[in-house]
């Protein structure tokens, strides 16, 4: 009775992957689009020395830059609030400490006046450093409040120049808020190094990295993320599991996100009435270099800790996301008043760091959760396996009973007439 699948992510992504077949109430439970607030975009660009490099079809970076962001905002959906972010405009001079705090709010997200934010996109001019994490860190606070889809994208040809605040480590850290926000990434003409880096960022909360080299590729692109943000999407609740059963945090049918250290446990309750059967997932992403051969456990267990079911699944570092899942059907009872099961839902995984990685935060995960009527009874569908095949069986039989009948009765009267003649 073990479901497996498989979810994308990042990150954010981390993870839909998991909950085909799933059916949720209608009623908005944890992890349903409630289309209360407008969808946030944040758009990151680089505007750093680097910007002035001209091989993108025969112009600078600078320009194809404000070409492509021109044409986004003039194709930005309606319902959409966007803003634009940037890094590295203000400050040309050597100080590496004041030039790692360079990065302001062009245009704040909120409802899109095009002709304001197309006249602020034309003053930048490309001057200063990189500071890729410090940017993200602003650009996650622009999108504070609310619980629509948090969206930031960030555009750059360069590397983090202000290190030690690790990007990547950054990306980790808003991923493990749980305010389902998504990072996406655009390298425009990147090397080997910045392309690890963007993939990083993305990866950590499950958004996508995509390397340009064309002006068109580049607002296509940008569009196209635009746009999805305005799509109706599924943001996971928060969720804390517990290190033992006892206190466990009781969970509804929905989509829930959690953080998980290497060589932990966590639990996590569901009530399930008798009649009803509970249906799970749990979607695990690798989100920094990890050593290959790992797997991921989850189990159905009573409250003191007996094993009813499990589900399990290994890989073998091919993949950065591990997905499992489970059913438990709880028999119907004759007492109307039967009481609800706590059952707990235990999380494991053996995924273990990279030599040099760090182990904080722990990995995301996923865990959705449905508690469903139970089919019918095998009985009433079903008998060893044949349900209404029971009743041909019987017609087979039946037919076979008189035709031998008929066969024996023919074949003696042929011998009669035989010793007759």
């Amino acid at each position: 009775m073990i479901t497996r699948t498989r979810l994308a992510a990042g990150a954010c992504a981390l993870l839909a992957a998991l909950t085909a077949g799933l059916a949720f109430p209608a009623g908005a439970a944890a992890g349903e689009p409630t289309g209360q607030d407008a969808p946030k975009v944040d758009l990151v660009l680089d505007v750093s020395g680097s910007m002035r490099a001209r091989d993108i079809d025969g112009q600078s970076r600078m320009a194809a830059a404000k070409q492509a962001f021109n044409e986004v905002l003039d194709a930005t959906p309606e319902e959409v609030e966007l803003g634009i972010r940037t890094l590295g405009a203000n400050y040309p001079g050597n100080d590496r400490k004041t030039g790692c705090k360079d990065t302001a709010q062009l245009y704040p997200v909120g409802p899109l006046d095009r002709t304001e934010a197309k006249t602020a996109v034309a003053t930048l001019t490309p001057t200063g450093w990189t500071p890729i994490g410090p940017a993200l860190l602003k650009a996650a606070g622009d999108l504070d409040g609310g619980d629509g889809s948090k969206r930031i994208v960030l555009i750059s040809d360069g590397e983090d120049t202000c290190a030690p605040l690790d990007p990547c480590e950054v990306a980790r850290e808003i991923a493990a808020k749980g305010i389902g926000l998504t990072i996406d990434t655009l390298g425009l003409v990147p090397t080997a190094k910045l392309s690890r880096q963007l993939s990083c960022i993305a990866e950590a909360t499950g958004g996508t990295y995509t390397s340009v080299e064309h002006q068109d590729e580049l607002t296509d692109r940008v569009n196209q993320l635009v746009d999805r943000a305005a799509d109706p999407v599924v943001t996971p609740v928060p969720a804390e599991g517990a290190d033992r059963c006892a206190g466990a945090p009781t969970l509804k049918s929905g989509l829930y996100t959690d953080r998980e250290e290497f060589g932990q446990q966590r639990f996590y309750r569901v009530d399930v009435r008798p009649g009803q059967e509970l249906r799970a997932s749990v979607s695990v992403a690798a989100d920094r270099a990890v050593n290959p051969g790992y797997g991921v456990l989850m189990r159905a267990v009573t409250s003191k800790g007996r094993e009813m079911v499990r589900g399990e699944a290994a890989g073998n570092g091919r993949t950065d996301v591990i997905s499992t899942g489970l059913r438990y059907p709880k028999p119907e009872s004759d007492d109307e008043d039967a009481p609800a099961e706590a059952v707990c839902l235990g999380v494991s995984h053996s995924f273990s760091a990279a030599p040099g990685v760090k182990t904080t935060p722990g990995l995301p995960l996923e865990l959705t959760v449905d508690v469903v009527d139970a089919p019918s009874p095998a009985g009433d569908v079903a008998a060893f396996g044949l349900g209404r095949g029971w009743w041909l069986l019987g017609v087979l039989i039946l037919t076979g009973f008189l035709a031998g009948l008929v066969w024996g009765w023919l074949s003696r009267w042929r011998v009669a007439v035989w010793r007759t003649n």
